[in-house]
């Protein structure tokens, strides 16, 4: 991934983001606006992956590791924000790359959704995920995942950041009625589930990590597999 790719990833964010808080602030129709952008802000990558030269088994490959994120978080549904689904993301976007690492987690999230519930939340979710593998696939590029601990950290954090995505959905869906102490409140109050999914992304990482990474690169290595573009 070049250096102008990343920053496109960035702006793309940062403009999500403003445009989100401005649609709180200046209409009516706040959900309905907030969900079109997170949605303008997923076509970009489907887009730009659909555009790769794959081979037939680089796209069973992402479908089977989209699948086993997916059927990864159905079991763990009694269990609010404790699943796999987040440790299997990052470990593709850490070996296959980001644009790989973006679509199983945002493929993950809609067909996991499928079982557990489609709704409005659902693009929040594969916008979330999404990013997950995406940062992976760029951090690792970086060369800042290659250290156990960073890896870790790396978990923990997007643990929390997922659980703070989703909470601009909730907010959205309040609309005008949002005032500082109603943003404190939610997310005060997912704080416990936004930590589950922290701690158990670390481990996850901790426990099976290295193991699946040794796979997938070998994997990748003895098929030439969705080799990262430049």
């Amino acid at each position: 991934m070049t250096r102008a790719r990343t920053a496109l990833i960035m702006v793309i964010l940062l403009f999500f983001g403003a445009l989100a808080f401005m649609t709180w602030a200046t209409d009516e129709q706040y959900l309905p606006i907030a969900l079109f952008l997170v949605c303008a802000a997923i076509v970009p990558f489907f887009l730009h992956f659909e555009r790769r030269s794959l081979q037939s088994r680089e796209i069973v490959l992402v479908a089977v590791l989209s699948a086993i994120a997916a059927v990864g978080r159905v079991p763990f549904a009694v269990l609010p924000s404790v699943q796999p689904t987040s440790f299997v993301i990052i470990v593709t976007g850490l070996v296959f790359g980001a644009e790989t690492g973006f679509m199983v987690g945002a493929l993950a999230a809609l067909v996991s959704n499928m079982f557990l519930g489609q709704g409005p939340w659902t693009p929040w979710q594969m916008f979330g995920w999404g990013m997950i593998g995406c940062t992976a696939g760029v951090m690792n590029q970086w060369g800042w995942l290659k250290n156990r601990f960073i890896l870790l950290v790396f978990g923990f954090l997007w643990g929390i950041l997922f659980g703070w995505i989703m909470n601009i959905w909730f907010l959205a869906n309040i609309g005008q009625d949002v005032t500082w102490p109603v943003v404190l409140t939610a997310y005060a109050s997912s704080f416990y589930f936004d930590l589950a999914h922290a701690l158990s992304n670390v481990i996850f990482l901790s426990v099976m990590g290295s193991g699946w990474i040794k796979i997938l690169k070998r994997y990748k290595r003895k098929y030439g597999l969705l080799e990262i573009t430049k």
